[in-house]
């Protein structure tokens, strides 16, 4: 019986999960893991495993310079799995090897793929197929880049590269360069070939798979994808004229850009904020209204089933239909002609309360163990619960009891809208009776 429990879907994705983060420590604290030689902390190794699992971004240490080559490419290969998705690649091991899926696990792979049953075995190839060609152009591009404007040589431009281009259509934020993107803020190649690889792996597999079956026929796109690639349009573009409204002018951040360089940033700053973690302008130095704005962007998050984090831009805009059909006084939700179920608004709306609750409990701990201002705790846990990875540079300066608050900060907004949709999904069930129907007084 507590076999059987253990394979349960909703139990399998966070054990599966907290499995590969606990070998990942145990990988990055080995002595050959670190620049000195000597094994990192237990702490440090879990946060970064954590960290590169989550596809978050968020560091204690500098990647760089804290880390050899072997703990690069150990962080590389975490964020890697982490951002493919544990069960997914699961899914595509037990086709190779039984040529067929259980029940449970392909419950378990839809759950992230957030397909049909019968469509997770094709999914799962065109998962690993985008993946690759997405990565393989944009570490082509960078490398390229790099050697031939930057005299990088061949070896060192490929495997930076590779690595910026795996974290970049993983969102997962992590750079080889100690102060992120800042450093290219004004090359258009390489700013603009991480903001594609960025957007496709925030779009999610499931609008990636339909896109590649109806590309041009617009109207038999599913309401998911209208809303995924239309939401992405509008809070990008949103995204960019707030930071371009408040940092302008920011003698710390876009002031001493050229338009060029500034246009690209503010571009670059509105993708990244949802999804990677990337950042081009020193995020500690913009104004409070712009870190209010990322607030928003980092918790609204990307698509559904992609490596992006957050509640997803599905979630939030459907609630979001759902209040403009309460205004309108219509009986239904109803989206680009179609009629959304209740039990869907449901869904999103127990996401969002979820979040909200886990974030408001997060922040609090953090203010309880940490003397840093309001608005740098609240950014750190919203970027941690949204696994996007940017930060005001308070990381590496929080005290242990803090850095703990955000491994589970980091491991819950991972693993929690996958298992909260698997395990409602296997619960699913109509009642035979209805209670008496009462309205309590709303507003």
């Amino acid at each position: 019986m507590q076999r059987q429990g253990l394979r349960h879907p909703a139990r399998l994705i966070p054990l599966a999960f907290l499995t590969i983060i606990l070998i990942g420590t145990g990988l990055l604290m080995l002595p050959a893991a670190s620049a000195s030689g000597q094994s990192a902390p237990w702490l440090t190794a879990l946060f970064t495993a954590t960290s590169a699992v989550c596809v978050t971004g968020l560091v204690v240490v500098d990647t760089p310079t804290y880390w050899s080559t072997f703990g690069q490419v150990v962080i590389m290969g975490l964020f890697q799995v982490g951002g493919f998705g544990i069960m997914a690649g699961a899914t595509l091991m037990g086709m190779l090897v039984a040529g067929r899926l259980n029940l449970g696990t392909r419950v378990a792979a839809q759950a992230e793929t957030r397909l049909g049953l019968g469509n997770v075995g094709g999914v799962v190839r065109i998962v690993l197929l985008t993946t690759f060609i997405v990565e393989a152009s944009a570490a082509l591009v960078l490398a390229l880049r790099l050697h031939l404007s930057y005299d990088y040589s061949w070896g060192m431009a490929l495997w930076e590269g590779v690595f910026h281009a795996i974290s970049a259509f993983n969102n997962a934020g992590f750079a080889l360069w100690s102060n992120s993107l800042m450093g290219f803020a004004s090359d258009a190649w390489i700013m603009i070939s991480i903001s594609l690889a960025v957007v496709l792996g925030g779009l999610g597999f499931p609008v990636l798979y339909e896109l590649r079956q109806k590309l041009f026929n617009y109207r038999r796109w599913s309401v998911h994808t209208k809303i995924t690639l239309l939401g992405s349009l509008v809070l990008a573009l949103a995204g960019a004229v707030v930071l371009a409204l408040y940092e302008w002018r920011n003698p710390d951040t876009l002031a001493p850009m050229t338009l060029h360089g500034k246009l690209l940033s503010v571009m670059f700053g509105a993708i990244t904020a949802r999804t990677a973690g990337f950042n081009s302008i020193d995020t500690g130095a913009m104004t409070l209204e712009s870190q209010a704005a990322t607030w928003a962007m980092m918790f609204i998050g990307g698509g559904s089933a992609s490596t992006a984090g957050g509640i997803k831009l599905t979630t939030f805009f459907l609630l979001g239909f759902a209040v403009w059909s309460e205004i309108r006084n219509e009986p239904d939700t109803i989206a680009f002609g179609r009629r959304i179920p209740n039990e869907t608004l449901r869904m999103a709306l127990t996401v969002v309360l979820m979040a909200m609750t886990v974030l408001s409990f997060g922040t609090l701990a953090l203010m309880s163990v940490t003397d840093f201002a309001l608005h740098d705790v609240i950014f750190e846990a919203v970027s941690a619960i949204s696994t996007v990875g940017l930060s005001t540079g308070i990381t590496g300066e929080l005290p242990p009891v803090a850095q703990g608050i955000v491994i589970v900060l980091m491991y819950v907004g991972r693993v929690g809208s996958v298992t909260l949709a698997t395990g409602l999904a296997l619960r699913a069930r109509r009642r035979l009776y209805r209670y008496p129907e009462e309205r309590p007084i709303v507003g």
